[in-house]
């Protein structure tokens, strides 16, 4: 299977009234009256949406792939962009695209991905509405915002203020504490040299998930890599998730 051309979709946020955007990729031949299964691809810190949609890492191109495999209709969202981290806005923007496509497709099951920001995202919207999710992979995740420590000027600013401030918001999305919310399959990559967003929180959801959801949590834990996931260890997490909710 392959895709159609990109579509680049504009559109107005009903949280703030600002021009939002994302990526949408159709399956070849798409046909608006069939199902489709979706695929909801979350870009890293400082990216947009057209990491996801084009980028040719191991990540981006293991989800686009696997998501044309298996017919699904794919889209990247910029969801506040380069420093979203899942905020309040970037869940509101999330929750209006999902509407619009349910509006103007039939939507299957729904699956989020995402790698760094992006597979924390994937992590802390499944935790928070994990009616919509069917499935979630995430790479290089973290799943405790409370104890992370990097890039706190921009997740302060996405969350409306600092830890100290809002210690509420940082507990809400963290997935670690909200982990029984985690209903559905659930695969997670790490990288035990991962200096960016250090495995342990992402280890310790895991083992988590393995007692309250057995048998549908995927770990793949790779001592010698650091802030990577390659492509067929990407490819084999969602195809986990695939095989728990599509096939």
């Amino acid at each position: 299977m392959a895709f159609s051309k990109a579509k680049d979709f504009v559109f107005m946020s009903k949280v703030d009234g600002s021009s939002q955007r994302y990526i949408e990729l159709l399956p070849e031949g798409f046909q608006v009256s069939k199902m489709y299964d979706l695929m909801v691809a979350l870009h890293g810190h400082d990216s947009d949406r057209n990491q996801y949609a084009s980028d040719e890492r191991g990540e981006c191109k293991g989800a686009r792939d696997t998501a044309s495999k298996y017919n699904m209709i794919y889209i990247s969202p910029d969801y506040r962009a380069k420093t979203s981290w899942m905020g309040p806005k970037a869940e509101a923007d999330v929750l209006q695209i999902l509407q619009e496509l349910k509006t103007k497709y039939k939507i299957g099951k729904v699956i989020f991905v995402g790698g760094s920001m992006g597979g924390t995202s994937a992590l802390i919207f499944s935790s928070l509405h994990p009616d919509l999710v069917a499935g979630v992979s995430a790479q290089n995740p973290c799943a405790n915002m409370i104890e992370y420590d990097n890039f706190q000027e921009f997740i302060a600013n996405s969350y409306g203020g600092t830890k100290k401030e809002l210690l509420s918001e940082y507990q809400k999305r963290s997935s670690e504490l909200n982990y029984k919310n985690l209903t559905m399959p659930v695969a997670i990559t790490t990288g035990g040299k991962d200096t960016i967003v250090p495995p342990e929180s992402a280890l310790r959801l895991a083992n988590l998930l393995r007692e309250s959801n057995p048998g549908n949590v995927l770990l793949i834990h790779r001592k010698e890599t650091a802030h990577e996931t390659n492509y067929s260890d990407t490819v084999e997490a969602i195809e986990f998730v695939i095989a728990k909710t599509i096939n």
